[in-house]
């Protein structure tokens, strides 16, 4: 699904100081460390659940124009959302080109940018150093294929130690997830996952996180819920719809890591809405549902919160973010959001297409590398993102609305008793009445309501 982009480009950067490292390390040990005698000043545990936020990906905030950068920072502080960060890869340098020998100065930056733009961090830990895989010491192969290797097994507890020691580095971040998409963990002999390896992994990197901190908590398995159209007889499933069915090769590997993990605080995974084949079936707001299906599948397995690490809903076949219209953009996003809420998912990271150069549709910002005066400027999937995390957040109660004389398919709402999101699914305008009230909306559009 996503793609593992190389090594960071660096020219002119601004950069936070090392002394501005150093202070804010240096509080979040002195508040995670601190409690009165008897444990009265204790601080709260972290939540399992963060709501909606983004991934920092090749091309972020950190780097760029000073009036830019600050922008984009100023606008996430308006609302504390989650921010997920890769350890290697997506805009941050191999952190241990060579056993024992660390270079953390990239993640650094992204993990002081979240800070300052007063966001809650989360890691990613993928990918891994070279010579863990089976490359040379010292030296770092960018290409996809060396980026999305495994550690070899023989490699596992130093790929656990890795992590253990970006955990001691940053005290202050308590939500991690391990591994991206079982990148590497694929027979080809066998034709299926190796999801004994990856648990393995896993159950060793948990191990290692809670040794540093029993309040960190750690997720998996960030599998992809890949699918094929309806009628195909690839990998079939009982997890079906309209949309599809999911292959059954990932749900056997999400069966074996749920039974044999030694412990998890939220369960990883991501998908599209669209199939192996980019086909959105029935329609495209028809294969949201898929979102839908896959979390209440969950459920029925566990207890635990759901994180969706990515979700996409524009298949590069049906002419993708660059062809699409703003409207149609957040319209499918909005009503992706709302179909993962109903599968019961508390958490969601938007995996930000951010470029340094030229159009960026589906971004979330603008390039901070402009200079013309828009550099950092907020677009519209920014200010829902924030809206719905705001409106939404963990642990909202949600309510039913009273809609005529149409509902789904032509409309997408959720509600609570303080607000009601509605999306049009049509390209064509739609007059509802919601809880008794007149509402015109125009092709695609999304509005927001009050209540009471």
């Amino acid at each position: 699904m996503t793609t593992a982009r190389g090594q960071r480009t660096r020219r002119g950067r601004w950069r936070v100081g090392t002394l501005f490292t150093v202070v804010m390390v240096t509080l979040a040990l002195v508040l995670s460390c601190h409690a009165a005698p008897g444990g009265h000043d204790r601080p709260s545990p972290p939540p399992a659940s963060l709501g909606w936020g983004l991934t920092h990906t090749q091309y972020s905030a950190d780097d760029g124009e000073r009036a830019a950068v600050k922008s984009v920072r100023d606008a996430l502080a308006e609302r504390s959302l989650p921010q997920n960060q890769h350890i290697m890869g997506w805009g941050a340098d191999n952190p241990e080109p060579s056993p024992g020998r660390y270079d953390f100065a990239s993640l650094d930056d992204r993990i002081n940018f979240i800070r300052r733009a007063g966001g809650t961090p989360v890691i990613t830990l993928c990918c891994a150093p070279d010579w863990m895989k089976g490359g040379a010491s010292g030296s770092t192969d960018w290409s996809r294929r060396s980026l999305e290797a495994a550690p070899t097994p023989e490699h596992y507890d130093d790929f656990a130690a890795l992590s253990a020691t970006i955990a001691e580095r940053y005290p202050d971040v308590r939500h991690f997830m391990v591994w991206n998409e079982f990148k590497g963990f694929f027979d080809e002999t066998r034709q299926r996952w190796n999801y004994e390896g990856f648990t393995e992994l896993y159950n060793r990197v948990r191990h290692a996180l809670k040794r540093v901190n029993e309040e960190n908590l750690v997720g998996g398995p960030y599998l992809n819920m890949d699918s094929f159209g309806p009628g195909r007889s690839t990998y079939p499933s009982s997890l079906k719809g309209s949309w599809g069915s999911v292959d059954q090769r990932v749900l056997d590997a999400f069966d074996y890591w749920n039974t044999h993990k030694t412990g998890a605080d939220f369960v990883v995974v991501d998908g599209s809405s669209y199939t192996h084949d980019d086909e959105t079936l029935p329609d495209r707001f028809g294969a949201l549902d898929k979102f839908t299906a896959v979390g209440r599948w969950i459920r029925a397995r566990t207890h635990l919160p759901v994180w969706w690490a990515e979700y996409y809903v524009e298949p590069g076949a049906d002419g993708g973010r660059d062809r699409w219209s703003e409207r149609l953009r957040l319209a499918m996003q909005a009503a992706g959001m709302i179909a993962m809420v109903r599968g019961g998912a508390t958490t969601g990271f938007y995996w930000n297409p951010q470029k340094r150069t030229g159009p960026c549709a589906g971004c979330l910002w603008r390039s901070t590398d402009l200079t013309d005066g828009t550099g950092g400027e907020p677009q519209p999937l920014l200010e829902f993102l924030r809206r719905f995390d705001k409106e939404f957040p963990p642990g909202t109660r949600y309510r039913t609305v009273d809609v005529s004389p149409a509902g789904p398919p032509d409309a997408w709402i959720l509600a609570d008793d303080d607000a009601v999101l509605v999306v049009n699914a049509l390209e064509r305008p739609l007059r509802l009445e919601v809880d008794g009230r007149a509402v015109q909306l125009a092709g695609h559009q999304v509005i927001w309501l009050r209540r009471g």
